[in-house]
């Protein structure tokens, strides 16, 4: 299982960032098309789907010369809608343990 610190390192790349969000809307995509997405090379971006795959949050399927990827599950693309959500939210507010 993969540890927290290594899952948030993932997401953290600002490349496999723009593909994560990229796949939010829940269409698979090729590794050309998010390669374009995050302004990145093709070897580039097969070696960041690797490890986002590695690390559970994508999934890929070949069909025909094509790999698809998608967004591994639902708890994933909550998870980084939730990120999205803490980054361009609101100004914070004091949390009531402070």
């Amino acid at each position: 299982m993969p540890s927290l610190a290594a899952t948030a390192a993932l997401i953290g790349d600002p490349s496999r960032a723009a593909m994560l969000q990229a796949l939010l809307p829940g269409e698979a995509l090729t590794a050309g098309e998010l390669a374009r997405v995050a302004g990145i090379g093709a070897p580039a971006a097969s070696a960041h789907l690797r490890a986002l795959a590695d690390g559970g949050l994508v999934a890929a399927h070949a069909q025909g010369r094509h790999r698809w990827f998608r967004l591994a599950g639902e708890e994933v693309a909550q998870a980084i809608e939730t990120l999205i959500g803490l980054a361009t939210g609101p100004a914070r507010r004091p949390w009531p343990h402070d």
